[in-house]
């Protein structure tokens, strides 16, 4: 966890930032707001993007009387970067020091205190609250924002608030949705007060009434946008968008949104290029990148307000489609395309893959623009495109994704019958055999679907994946617990090794020196030990640069490492590696071949991989087992690029350890 100290002064270059220039359009609805969430259990709030929802509704109800006594209105983000710089933001309104009386929570950093009064977090952390706390009994408000993002824990947190609703009458639900969706969130939660019947989870309604009819949901909307923005499409499609979104016009800052990493850090030395052929008179663009792997140091750069004839140029994912507001914005550039994880029940494998943004999502990125006059949008497709190709709303993410996760910590939450739970938008049953079979298989379900103790529990406990989770408490079986620990570690962060410009072959002989031939876990080990006796001295970041490593990254796996240690403790395993045993990479590797197993593929004679499922993959290029062989591997993540399939974080590992440690999932074919 961050020191409140050190993330303030972090903070403090955002103060100037956020002192409100417009009335926002939820001003003139204060009092009808507080009048519905007094009167009504479920308020729908439905506003444009920049209404400010987010920021005021939640100092609204602090400033009426919510948060006497010791409660706290919760509001949760479906992003991490929204969940900072929002409580930032209304911090610095509220005129007091973030992580008192305004704080946010997300995985693996805490800024909240005793006093905290307003708490920002990501969905997934108040879901991990529910464990502890199964009625959220210190909240007197909870706020589900950007619901229209349908995010996997969003979806799930709505169906636990609605069965904790019928045991907690007073708790108050707040559903911020930008998009009308209204109807359907309403619908959901009025279900239960139409009559006394048994629900769909087994328990029994409330009743509200004895039966009687009562309505338990209101929906109020908020005007539009400060400014009106003109939308503006290609006459003819373009193959090569990240070339057609270098091109702009005009003044004012400008956000841009692309796919992934790769692709904004390929269009930020684009512009810095084409910066360069500028009158010296003009503005000089100033490239920001935004995306979720980045440090949060440099996400919030990106609401720093732009030097003296400066011009930012805010390069994003759809980090920056919703809650995140960035001032000052009056051009945005829409190439049409977002990359989505899907899980493939028949593969049991998760790629990550650009595919086009809905309507929905095209309209909220324009909404970016107008905040502080009027604004553009250029979409870099046809109308077209738009009007016949892209789908209405998005897929939600319940229904194409890996469920284990959420399984097991409905599992944990007592509710046994997960396919009779109640949620908003039911998952294909392929994908809740698909994640019970994971489950049974990692020994977190018995015979009879239910959690096992004490493992299954303790693996929904750490906030951690179901796969690394169990790797982390079988690593004492291994005598390789510290090193499992520092590969958790550095897993859960991006980008350790870097490239500096014009640098390629110095950073690849860099990472030589730390490589293991078995694999990227066991390098990444090495890194971690390397780095560490180093991480507190002046001399750290310096050794990172000399070896082109990113120090951020790999602080930042310190203090991960730190907090999963820290569960190890409670869980009271064997820390250190006594017991008669010697960590050996064979060990590790056996260890990591009990959590990943479901990730195993087969090298083929052209150099790719082939899943047990059939599914062909090729080692990414940034892995240590890129163009070296190896019979059998686990891998951690796989992503779609262009045509080919890749799979990162690479292990080698030997058939026999996945019949050994796997029985129930694999079987010889005779």
């Amino acid at each position: 966890m961050a020191s409140a100290d050190r993330a303030t002064e972090s903070e403090e270059c955002l103060v100037s930032l956020y002192r409100p220039s417009t009335i926002l359009p939820i001003t003139r609805h204060r009092d009808a707001l507080l009048y519905l969430v007094e009167n009504y259990p479920v308020t729908i709030v439905v506003g444009q993007t920049g209404s400010g929802k987010t920021t005021q509704l939640p100092q609204y109800l602090h400033q009426a009387g919510w948060t006497e006594e010791g409660k706290i209105i919760a509001c949760t983000q479906p992003r991490r970067v929204a969940a900072t710089t929002v409580a930032t933001r209304v911090a610095e309104e509220m005129g007091v020091r973030l992580g008192e009386e305004v704080g946010y929570s997300i995985r693996f950093e805490d800024m909240t205190s005793p006093r905290t009064r307003i708490k920002y977090m990501t969905d997934g952390m108040l879901l991990r609250e529910v464990l502890v706390d199964p009625l959220l009994s210190r909240y007197s408000v909870v706020m589900i924002d950007e619901a229209h993002e349908r995010s996997l824990s969003t979806d799930v947190l709505l169906g636990i608030l609605k069965k904790i609703r019928r045991k907690r009458k007073d708790l108050r639900i707040v559903v911020s949705s930008a998009t009308l969706q209204a109807e359907e969130f309403a619908r959901f939660f009025g279900e239960e007060g139409e009559s006394g019947e048994k629900s769909k989870d087994g328990d029994r309604g409330d009743g509200d009434g004895d039966g009687e009819k009562m309505e338990l949901a209101k929906i109020i909307s908020l005007e539009g946008r400060c400014y009106p923005v003109d939308v503006l499409y290609l006459e003819e499609p373009t193959e090569n968008y990240v070339e057609k979104a270098v091109q702009t016009e005009g003044e004012g800052d400008i956000l841009l949104f692309l796919t992934g990493r790769e692709e904004i850090e390929t269009t930020i030395s684009m512009i810095r290029e084409r910066a360069e052929d500028l009158h010296p008179r003009a503005p000089q663009l100033l490239p920001l990148p935004l995306y979720a792997g980045l440090p949060s140091d440099e996400q919030l750069a990106v609401f720093d307000p732009a030097l003296e004839n400066h011009r930012k140029v805010v390069v994003s994912t759809n980090i920056a489609e919703a809650s995140v507001t960035i001032e000052k914005i009056v051009f945005v550039i829409d190439c049409g395309f977002v990359k989505l994880r899907t899980f493939d029940p028949r593969t049991g494998i998760e790629t990550l893959s650009s595919v086009p943004v809905s309507r929905a999502s095209a309209t909220q990125r324009a909404g970016r623009a107008g905040r502080t006059r009027a604004g553009k949008c250029f979409r870099l497709y046809t109308q077209r495109a738009f009007s016949d190709v892209m789908v209405e709303m998005g897929i939600p993410e319940i229904q194409r994704s890996n469920l284990a996760p959420v399984l097991l910590q409905l599992k944990a939450l007592g509710i046994d019958n997960v396919v009779r739970f109640d949620f908003i938008t039911p998952p294909p049953s392929e994908l809740m055999v698909r994640a019970l079979e994971l489950l049974f298989s990692l020994g977190a379900l018995d015979d009879y679907a239910r959690l096992t103790k004490p493992l299954g529990l303790r693996m929904a406990e750490v906030p951690v994946d179901p796969m690394t989770a169990k790797i982390l408490l079988n690593s004492v079986t291994f005598q390789c617990i510290d090193q499992i620990l520092s590969i958790a570690a550095m897993t859960s962060v991006q980008n350790v090794f870097i490239t500096h410009e014009g640098s390629k072959k110095p950073a690849e002989s860099a990472k030589r020196r730390f490589a293991v031939e078995e694999g990227d876990h066991l390098t990444l080990l090495n890194v971690y030990q390397a780095f560490s006796p180093k991480a507190n001295k002046p001399s750290a970041a310096k050794w990172c640069k000399d070896n082109y490593l990113n120090f951020r990254a790999l602080s930042r796996a310190t203090s991960v490492r730190e907090q999963l240690r820290r569960y190890v403790d409670r869980f009271n395993l064997q820390v250190s590696s006594a017991g008669g045993g010697t960590p050996t990479a064979e060990g590790i590797r056996r260890c990591l071949t009990t959590g990943y197993f479901a990730h195993a593929a087969r090298m083929q004679p052209d150099g790719s991989f082939r899943s047990v499922n059939g599914m062909q993959l090729w080692a990414h290029p940034s892995s240590v087992m890129f163009n070296r062989k190896a019979d059998w591997v686990v891998f951690h993540e796989v992503v779609e690029t262009g045509k080919k399939t890749f799979i990162r974080d690479v292990t080698a590992i030997e058939k026999d350890w996945l019949l050994e440690y796997a029985p129930g999932f694999y079987q010889l074919r005779k």
